[in-house]
């Protein structure tokens, strides 16, 4: 049994014992109440300070169950709570405590299930672009490593629904399903969907099944990390200056060029605004494309078409002058 579980079941069992010496004083000796309680701690604790009046033969045998019972339980509280607070079990505790709040009240944010070597890729670029997420991990080996980076984890399987329930699935825009398991990926895939109808899901597959299946079980994006690193590799051979474009502005990494994704809010002083007269509003801005409502994203869009409440606008620039559009 760990610490915890040790501490909580040596408060109850102190809490049982003290209410059944009291009450056992009350019906046996016919105490008042702050007698009889003060009989059950005194006895307990085996301060031994005096009985509050001369006991009956019943009262001295529920005196020796009470101190033969209750000595036990308290030692065992003591050992319990030493254990909890020289191995740094309270801190834990209370650590533990303050993250789950910080998680129940995330809104908006991204699961990530696993942290193996893809979802902890994944968990370094959502830190890094300040994104909120919260990392499901099963193995507790892992813990330290996930507290160092700062993160929000929940110990636990993805496969439970009452894990993802405490990682907020319900109330996150999207989850990354990067455990080692095609089986697994596909059942927390279909558990996904079905507690948040409109959770964006991306999903990873190690063959071909899996990818069909990722797909079948409602993966918006089912991905083959083998697949896309040999692609990725055969085109740094085949366009060497097109993959040095693509690390030179990959969004976040770039030294002077950046891409970004910006939503168009209501109110916005971007509305109405053709694309033509925000690029010429700032040096090296271009907007690649344009996502609005249900039709298919427009790359390179006309220059004179009016930005909307609602469209998301992907623009390449220099990262001051993204960041000030944003």
């Amino acid at each position: 049994m760990n610490p915890g579980r040790r501490f909580l079941v040596a408060i109850v069992g102190i809490a049982v014992l003290t209410v059944g010496g009291t009450a056992g004083y009350m019906a046996i000796e016919h105490m008042a109440p702050l007698d009889a309680l003060y009989m059950t701690i005194i006895t307990i604790s085996t301060v031994g300070y005096g009985e509050v009046k001369p006991l009956s033969e019943g009262g001295r045998i529920f005196t020796m169950g009470l101190i033969v019972t209750g000595v036990g339980t308290a030692f065992y509280l003591f050992a319990a709570v030493t254990q909890f607070v020289v191995e740094g079990q309270l801190r834990q505790f209370v650590g533990r405590a303050a993250m789950k709040h910080r998680i129940d009240q995330l809104e908006g944010h991204v699961v990530i299930c696993g942290f193996g070597r893809m979802g902890r890729v994944v968990a370094e670029e959502m830190a890094r672009s300040g994104g909120a997420a919260v990392v499901i991990e099963r193995d507790p080996a892992r813990e330290m490593e996930l507290a160092a980076g700062g993160l929000l984890y929940v110990l636990g399987s993805a496969l439970e629904d009452r894990v993802l329930e405490e990682a907020g699935v319900r109330r996150a825009r999207a989850i990354v399903v990067v455990t080692a398991s095609d089986a697994d990926n596909v059942y927390i895939t279909l558990s996904a969907r079905t507690m948040n109808p409109k959770i964006r899901i991306h999903a990873r597959g190690e063959s071909e099944a899996g990818l069909q299946h990722l797909r079948m079980a409602g993966a918006d994006q089912a991905i083959s990390a083998y697949q896309w690193g040999g692609i990725r590799l055969a085109a740094s051979i085949v366009r060497p200056s097109v993959v040095d474009f693509l690390e030179l502005s990959f969004p976040g990494r770039g030294a002077e060029i950046d891409l970004e994704e910006i939503r168009v809010a209501k109110g916005s002083t971007l509305v109405g605004q053709p694309i033509s007269a925000v690029e010429q509003s700032a040096t090296r801005l271009r907007i690649v494309a344009l996502k609005r409502g249900g039709a298919p994203t427009a790359l390179i869009p006309d220059p004179a078409t009016r930005i909307d409440a609602g469209d998301f606008l992907v623009a390449i620039g220099d990262r001051d002058t993204l960041r000030r559009l944003v």
